[in-house]
Parts: C-alpha cells; structure tokens; sequence
C-alpha cells in the first residue's frame, strides 16, 4: 500500500526522468494528470491550457514534426547523412510512451494580460509533473526551438495565437532521480516589513 506523501514531499522529490520504459501508461492515469493540470491558477478564470495526448502511432504526428523542422537546416548533408538525421528526429517521439503537448490558448477578453495566461499554461505543466511524480510516473518537459516553430503549432492542431508550452514524456522510470539542491529561498528574498 501506497504511504501519503506530503505536499513537500511531493514538490521537493520531483525530478525531470529523461529515461522511461516502454510500458503503456493507462490512460485513467494519464486522465488524472491532464485533471491536475487544469486545477493550475489562471487570472480571470480563463483556464488558457490546452492538451493534445499523443500514444502508440499517434507519436508520428510528432516525430514528423521534428524531422519537417529539422528538414529546413539539413539540405547541406549528403542524401544518406541527412536521412540518417531525420530518422533521430522521427525517434524523438518515441523517447516515452505518452507525449502530451501542452499550448497556451490565451483568452482575448479585455482585462486579460497574454503574459498571464502563458504563466498559467505553464502552471499547468508543473501541476502535470507533480501529479505524475506522486502517480510514481516518470516526466520530463521538454522546450528547445522546436516545441515554438511554426510547423509544429501546426502538426499539434494549435492555431491563432495559441502557441506551445511544453512536450511533457512521460512513462515508468527507468533511472534512478538526481538528487536535487536548491538555493536556499532565503538567499533569494528581500523582506520589505513596516
């Protein structure tokens, strides 16, 4: 039987696991993250997240991306170097059985800031990842230049000006969590006291 984690616990015992097993994730626990993730804060009540599951051969849509992005630098390279190099791009997609693309689909009501709805979007992710954390899931979210081009907002369903936060894998550990260490919070706070 599982022993409660404490909300502490929890937050100070997450850690980004790159390396995860094959093994399909149900999709009831999937469901219980993207749940989490929508509970995050948003100004105005406008829940600006949006979540597209990749699993199975849906993670071609994905790998495509990769390679369609990957495509525009590659024109260079001998014709088997460069198959080589999307092959590695298409794998990317596989590094874990679940893949959720995350956006931040922000509202266009007047009082609605864009930086405060991609803020929420993003606490979105972190509640993802805490979730996923006490589920004994593996995550990891991943960005870099490819997660924001053009092509792959496309490839995801993203229009307008929703735009992509994070690629979240997730999947059964397969490596054993760094320890982590912070900076103490301490070090880093001004107390302004009258």
């Amino acid at each position: 039987m599982k022993t409660m984690a404490s909300l502490e616990e929890i937050i100070q015992g997450r850690r980004s696991i790159g390396k995860v097993k094959d093994d399909p994730v149900p999709r009831e626990l999937i469901e219980k993250l993207l749940e989490a993730a929508t509970w995050a804060p948003s100004h105005h009540a406008t829940e600006p997240w949006k979540f597209v599951v990749m699993t199975g051969g849906g993670r071609r849509v994905l790998g495509q991306a990769y390679a369609d992005i990957a495509e525009e630098t590659l024109q260079d390279l001998a014709e088997e170097e460069r198959l080589q190099r999307l092959e590695k791009e298409i794998a990317k997609a596989f590094r874990a059985p679940v893949v959720i693309a995350v956006a931040c689909a922000p509202s266009d009501a007047p009082r609605v800031n864009p930086a405060e709805e991609l803020a929420a979007a993003q606490v979105a992710v972190q509640n993802l990842l805490l979730m996923a954390h006490d589920c004994g899931l593996g995550a990891v979210w991943r960005t870099g230049d490819p997660a924001y081009h053009p092509k792959m907002k496309a490839a995801l369903g993203f229009t307008g000006n929703e735009q992509v936060v994070g690629l979240v894998y997730v999947g059964y550990p397969d490596m054993k969590p760094l320890t982590g260490k912070r900076v103490p919070a301490a070090d880093k706070t001004v107390w302004l006291e009258g």
